[in-house]
């Protein structure tokens, strides 16, 4: 029998019963859409941590109070028994730190904006140095960024994300207005790049004001976190965070041999703590998916070996005309391969759209991959094949005459 005409025989079967193939397929289409929409909802996470989150460049370090992350609640505690990162220390490795290319600090908290008669409560209020905008790549598409001087001085300058712009100051140029950031007033000297959303909340409603000028509203007395630019990385970036290190001990009044009471990272720590969640995150997916695609296996095997029944006349026809043992076996391993690359298909347009779907009701970002794309559809053939060996064998091992009796 050849190839073709294995193909065309099993294609007329499976069309024949439409309904009971696709109920077949049903857990080869769910196990198939799952990993694919797991796995493209990862990999745009993750293209998204690189292109959004990691705006700090890659020899960007930072010291901090507390890690971003920690895995219980005792090393939390622990931390938070820390000294405060403080103005002090910033302006300490401002000054001594001979081999940074850049300095700059930050504190952040959320209040209210007013201007006119809109209002926003929700609005995250940063406290930068002058420095900060191309520490942090953030591009200033209308005005200017802070001067030195209006840094040092505390002047009431504020730069403001793209939010600000249209939902509060409205039409006409946004330069030289004044808006009020709890209760103070500031003006307008700058826009930053649209940045767009992230898992559903905006990356545009914010203002910054000089670093100075925070402090004399909300106070001193709140940790901060200073970026470095260490102008290069490998032993460059070593070489900073070490002098950082030994700026940071000596503020602290530390004895040699006792640990550090702050922490210092590179850019790249949250993205690659970010991307190990997700790596296991996918992973424990797919291995939950893969118990649909077990279970999809058995229905296509049960579902073949009803057909080997319900074929039985057709398969002793077939025998008593020539065909070999081979034949019969071929034509329904492909039948159950197709039925399973069917369903692999089904399943891959419906994990892309389900992907797709949650990126337009929530913004969360996705990227279908290729590979994952291949793989899916590969493991859902074999799927189709391992488990339609067993009914191929035994419809191929069918004696033609009892076969023909069959349904006398």
């Amino acid at each position: 029998m050849q190839w073709i005409e294995a193909f065309r025989l099993a294609m007329q079967s499976l069309w024949a019963n439409k309904l009971r193939s696709i109920l077949t397929l049903l857990g080869v289409i769910i196990g198939v859409a799952s990993v694919i929409t797991v796995v493209t909802l990862t990999n745009g996470a993750k293209q998204f941590v690189t292109s959004k989150l990691n705006t700090y460049g890659a020899a960007t370090v930072t010291v901090n109070k507390m890690p971003d992350n920690f895995m219980t609640m005792e090393e939390y505690l622990e931390f938070q028994k820390r000294k405060d990162v403080l103005y002090d220390d910033y302006r300490a490795i401002l000054e001594e730190c001979s081999l940074c290319a850049s300095v700059g600090a930050q504190r952040t908290s959320v209040g209210k904006v007013v201007y006119g008669k809109e209002s926003t409560t929700d609005t995250s209020i940063r406290g930068w140095t002058w420095t900060m905008p191309a520490i942090s790549n953030q591009n200033i598409t209308v005005g200017r960024i802070f001067t030195q001087s209006e840094d040092e001085h505390a002047a009431h300058v504020a730069i403001v994300g793209a939010d600000i712009v249209d939902n509060m100051l409205g039409a006409g140029d946004p330069l030289g207005k004044e808006i009020r950031v709890d209760g103070s007033p500031y003006t307008v000297i700058g826009v930053g790049e649209a940045q767009g959303k992230m898992f559903g909340s905006s990356m545009d409603n914010w203002v910054a004001v000089p670093l100075t000028a925070y402090l004399h509203e909300y106070g001193t007395h709140a940790t901060m976190t200073v970026y470095v630019d260490a102008g290069g990385g490998g032993s460059v970036m070593d070489n900073v965070m070490d002098q950082l290190r030994t700026i940071m001990r000596t503020q602290r009044h530390l004895a040699p041999g006792t640990k550090d009471a702050f922490t210092i990272d590179t850019s790249s720590t949250f993205q690659d703590l970010l991307g190990n969640i997700l790596n296991n995150f996918g992973a424990v997916v797919a291995a939950i998916a893969s118990i649909s695609l077990v279970v999809g296996g058995i229905v296509i095997m049960n579902i073949m070996l009803v057909a080997v029944t319900e074929r039985t006349r057709e398969i002793g026809v077939r025998k008593a005309l020539g065909a070999k043992r081979n034949d019969i076996l071929r034509q329904f391993l492909i039948e159950s391969s197709m039925l399973s690359a069917m369903g692999g298909i089904m399943g891959i347009l419906l994990g892309i759209a389900v992907a797709k779907g949650i990126t337009l009701a929530i913004s969360f970002p996705s990227s279908v991959e290729l590979w994952s794309v291949i793989l899916s559809l590969f493991v859902a053939t074999a799927v189709g094949l391992f488990f339609g060996i067993y009914p191929a064998y035994k419809a191929a091992q069918l004696d033609p005459i009892t076969a023909l009796r069959a349904e006398l």
